[in-house]
């Protein structure tokens, strides 16, 4: 049975630093605010023993923006977990518009657990993966996934 975790909330609200010269939230304040979340619940559910001992590295984001945030706009970082191999953990995140629930942007981003002393790839407890992934989805094997046609 899975423990994993239900979808972490953070709020946020849109500073004028945040904004661009066409007068919305610049692009790489969505990065940011995907990494704040991702750190935030990490912080939040993390057994001490992997706080300690291990730090994440960005391998990939991939990221859908659907609506401009503006100045003084609150916002929802809306975080959970997907899929994870050994060393390769899916996140899933939703900037949403607090006032109307509307998504602004979409992301889902690669991380890499590192061991925090050496800065080298490292796996994470039996507890962390529980609380932090979905079992990796099984291979498609030799015809599966195909029809007869007739």
């Amino acid at each position: 049975m899975s423990e994993t975790l239900p979808a972490f909330e953070m709020a946020l609200t849109v500073e004028p630093g945040d904004i661009d010269v066409l007068g919305h939230v610049n692009n790489v304040i969505y990065l940011r605010w995907v990494q704040d979340v991702a750190v935030a619940h990490w912080t939040a559910f993390a057994p001490a023993a992997d706080l300690e001992k291990r730090v994440w590295v960005v391998l990939r984001h991939e990221i859908d923006y659907k609506q401009p945030a503006c100045l003084g706009d609150r916002i929802i970082a809306r975080t959970w977990v997907g899929h994870a191999s050994r060393l390769r953990f899916e996140r899933h995140t939703e900037v949403l518009r607090a006032a109307d629930r509307a998504v602004l942007a979409k992301a889902l981003t690669l991380w890499c657990p590192l061991d925090a002393a050496t800065r080298k790839p490292a796996g994470v407890s039996e507890e962390a993966r529980a609380r932090f992934s979905l079992p990796a989805p099984e291979p498609i094997g030799r015809g599966q996934g195909k029809t007869n046609r007739t």
